[in-house]
């Protein structure tokens, strides 16, 4: 399945920020935090740099996370739905910097954490219209609990890209092929 290179983006974004709380750490705990994610997935528009503004992006992070943990696409759409409704999901059309045109979900003077929700939600819309929800997954690796959005032609993507997960599994693999035939 090919999606559009903004529905990519909503979904390599959203997999981020789920991923900034694993295994009982927070990369989200300090303003400081969210300005690394945002380093790497910048959004347009104000910016107030507050402790209010940190905790609604988290609240909206475990919103999200909900939707990988959804036991069928209604109860996914309903997720979706919600947080669409509240972040009051106006799409337009803009061009700016290098970028061609796209999609932008909110006005530019809309709190983060709806820029942020609005985003991730069409994304994750996208997968659910489509019927590709099983495309959200959890890293097969038993000692990783990340979650990953499998973007793979065929999708039998199983590892996750935050701890090197495919590859420690290779490695561990083909040691017990050697033990096995030592």
């Amino acid at each position: 399945m090919l999606f559009t290179g903004d529905t990519e983006e909503a979904l390599a974004e959203t997999t981020t920020l789920v991923n900034t709380r694993l295994d009982g750490v927070d990369q989200l705990d300090t303003v400081t935090g969210l300005d690394a994610f945002l380093q790497e997935y910048a959004m347009t528009g104000e910016r107030l740099g507050t402790q209010a503004e940190l905790e609604a992006v988290r609240e909206i992070r475990e919103r999200l996370r909900a939707v990988w943990s959804a036991s069928d696409r209604a109860e996914a759409a309903a997720l979706v739905n919600a947080i669409l409704r509240e972040t009051a999901t106006t799409p337009y059309l803009i061009k700016h910097d290098e970028l061609d045109w796209h999609l932008h979900m909110t006005e530019p003077s809309a709190p983060l954490a709806h820029r942020i929700g609005a985003e991730s939600a069409m994304g994750l819309l996208d997968l659910i219209r489509t019927d590709n929800l099983g495309r959200l997954k959890t890293c097969a690796a038993d000692d990783c609990e990340a979650l990953l959005v499998d973007l793979s032609r065929n999708s039998s993507k199983r590892y996750c890209d935050t701890g090197n997960c495919g590859n420690r599994a290779n490695v561990a693999a083909y040691r017990a092929r050697r033990r096995e035939n030592a």
